[in-house]
Formats: C-alpha cells, sequence, structure tokens
C-alpha cells in the first residue's frame, strides 16, 4: 500500500478514476489510513443521478459553468480544517485502467494554491487484477507528494508515480 506519516493536516487524496468503486476504495483509506472526515467533488451531473452520495460527503462541480469558481472555493474551504480529506479525481473524468499518462484540469491549481505547509497531498493509483481469482482483487498504493503545489507539478509527480506503481504490480504479479 505505501507509508502515510500523520502530520495533523489536512489531506488532499489524488486518485485515478477507473470506476465505480474509487470512492469506496477512497474511503477505505480514510477509515484505515488518514482517519478524517471525508469529502469529494463529483460531476454535478453524476451527484444529480446519485443523490445518496451528498449525504456521504459529495459536493459538485458543473466544468464549463460559473459555478465551478465556488465549487473550487468550497474545496479550498475544506481543506481549512485539518480533521478533513479531501478526495479528487484531477484529470476531471472516468479513465481506463490502462492509461498511462494522466492530464490534470487546471482546478486543482486553484485549490492548492499557496497552501504549502497547510495541505498534505497524498497520490493514490488503484489497480485491478484477477489472475488466478474468480473475482478481482485491488492493490491501493499511496505515496505522499512533496514538491511545488503547482497542476504541473503535481501532474508530473503523478504521472511518475502512477508509472512506478505499475511497475511494482506487475512485479508483484507476475
Amino acid at each position: 500500500m505505501g507509508t502515510f506519516s500523520d502530520r495533523g493536516l489536512p489531506v488532499l487524496l489524488i486518485a485515478n478514476h477507473i470506476g465505480w468503486w474509487d470512492g469506496f476504495w477512497a474511503m477505505y483509506l480514510k477509515r484505515k489510513v488518514f482517519k478524517r472526515k471525508f469529502f469529494f467533488m463529483m460531476q454535478e451531473e453524476q451527484l444529480l443521478r446519485y443523490r445518496f452520495f451528498n449525504r456521504t460527503g459529495a459536493f459538485s462541480v458543473k466544468k464549463g459553468s460559473r459555478e465551478i469558481v465556488r465549487s473550487l472555493q468550497y474545496a479550498r474551504e475544506v481543506l481549512e480544517d485539518t480533521k478533513n480529506m479531501l478526495l479528487i479525481y484531477p484529470q476531471g473524468r472516468l479513465q481506463s485502467i490502462y492509461q498511462s499518462e494522466f492530464f490534470f484540469q487546471q482546478g486543482i491549481e486553484r485549490i492548492v494554491r499557496n497552501n504549502e505547509g497547510r495541505v498534505q497531498v497524498v497520490f493514490s493509483a488503484n489497480l485491478v487484477d484477477f489472475l488466478e481469482h474468480s473475482k478481482p482483487t485491488v492493490t491501493m498504493y499511496i505515496k505522499e507528494f512533496e514538491g511545488t503545489f503547482s497542476c504541473e507539478a503535481l501532474q508530473e509527480a503523478y504521472n511518475r508515480f502512477y508509472a512506478d506503481s505499475l511497475l511494482q504490480q506487475t512485479d508483484v504479479v507476475g
């Protein structure tokens, strides 16, 4: 899984978004590793479709709308409380597990701007394999980000982390 050294800061969890189960895996990490109140950003049309997520820490974001500014500001406010954890999928959409490069939406920079030292950023990569099992297994890799809080730096570091996670996964199952 990886290690996490709790520094008593709010946690921003940046993860790959491969399917329905992603949020549940993040919630597992929240309970077992981060021990924070759980929040996550979700596309407005999906939140309207699955309204029960409103009761689980979800808040909406609507790309291409003025409302996006309000959603990003709310995300910043969530990260002002040390008891909180915010999950985001900065690529802004579902992507194949076989995706080798992630392109982050610029909104992440509004969330993290000027928050160095006040927010703990953690990367997560969830990888699924069946192998000899009839049911899939998920392996969760996590790593704390250390660097400049900019969209480019986060994207570059996440892509390196994800590539390393894939290598580790093939070593584990190979």
